[in-house]
């Protein structure tokens, strides 16, 4: 299935169904008088976050969604009924913006939340709701009135716990490999990954998403390579794990680079908490590891976790470090949520 992050839709909700003009007309019976009943409301147009669906590759097939039209007032003061909703299942992590791609309408993070997104129309008045004293006998109905359209962006942002950030082939799709039971394609040249993985991995009986995007390079948020539009999905993660390859022959200079990459791009992705690692360790000899190590160093003002992901030398104390991030995180999220027994 192919992964698709952002979808432009047309909606439209239904129209009001019209009021009928009807007069009760009955042998035996001693007054008649209007009995046209009322038109049924227009269906809606909704978004829902659902479980089991991971891309927006629906909506490459079908931008157009129109809810139903209501049905018509009858005689004998029958209400029309109401036309059937519309329902844009998404999933869980999804935004939603208006044309601009810019104004954003509504932010669906949790399996079932929905959100109305057009409001269909009202049915119109048949002409029993006109009868009054001094009209016993009126002959109008209003139409129904009309749906509502719009145009808008579906956007996904995968919901995880920690996200790998990089250059090309710094390792990050084998370490996913390795610890989840994700089966990212992996090669020996840039941009294997074409698209955001995700993984869960299990450490010391404690759980936590992992997502794996495509590799950065110089220029990425102009557009060089494959950009940097793929960062977002990094966006909602706790903290973010930097990858370094002990290939790199100037380990400072690939740390720079991605760091003014994830700078450039903004939406607070340059102040998450951050974990750097040197990746491939299983590549250097002792001395070459040993000088990468300090450079790096030097360049992320922090001490990098040494591991690799095919000799698993390292890989748990990489993991626990990401996973301590993660629990702090919880732990302050939990302590935010108000006492339910004070509310009302």
């Amino acid at each position: 299935m192919k992964f698709l992050d952002q979808a432009k839709v047309y909606i439209r909700s239904g129209d009001g169904g019209a009021g009928s003009v009807s007069f009760r007309r009955e042998k035996y019976i001693e007054f008649g008088g209007p009995d046209g009943g009322d038109g049924g409301r227009g269906g809606d147009v909704w978004a829902e976050a659902v479980e089991r669906l991971n891309t927006l590759i629906d909506y490459r097939y079908q931008q157009h969604f129109k809810a139903k039209t209501g049905v018509h007032g009858m005689g004998r003061n029958k209400t029309g009924a109401k036309g059937a909703d519309v329902t844009l299942k998404v999933p869980v992590g999804t935004q939603i913006y208006e044309e601009d791609n810019e104004t954003l309408i509504c932010d669906l993070t949790e399996e079932g939340q929905r959100f109305l997104l057009a409001k269909g129309g009202n049915g119109g008045f048949g002409n029993a709701h006109f009868k009054s004293s001094t009209n016993q006998a009126p002959r109008r109905a209003n139409p129904g009135l009309e749906g509502q359209e719009r145009t808008i962006w579906l956007r996904l942002k995968l919901i995880a716990d920690a996200g790998l950030v990089g250059l090309p082939n710094a390792g990050k799709s084998t370490l996913l490999a390795s610890v989840t039971a994700a089966k990212p394609k992996i090669a020996d040249y840039p941009f294997t990954t074409l698209h955001p993985n995700l993984g869960v991995v299990r450490i010391d009986a404690r759980e936590f998403v992992l997502a794996d995007i495509p590799g950065l390079i110089e220029g990425a948020h102009e557009g060089v390579g494959i950009g940097d539009r793929f960062l977002g999905h990094v966006e909602r993660t706790n903290v973010i794990l930097h990858l370094v390859s002990a290939m790199e022959e100037d380990p400072a200079k690939a740390y720079k680079t991605v760091r003014g990459e994830l700078e450039a791009y903004g939406h607070g992705l340059a102040e998450k908490p951050e974990i750097v690692a040197l990746s491939q360790i299983d590549t250097a000899d002792a001395k070459s590891l040993s000088d990468k190590t300090k450079k790096l160093k030097k360049a992320a003002g922090r001490e990098p976790l040494l591991f690799s992901s095919v000799s698993r030398d390292g890989l748990d104390e990489v993991l626990r470090a990401v996973m301590a991030h993660i629990e702090e995180k919880r732990e302050t999220e939990i302590e935010a949520e108000p006492d339910p027994r004070w509310q009302d």
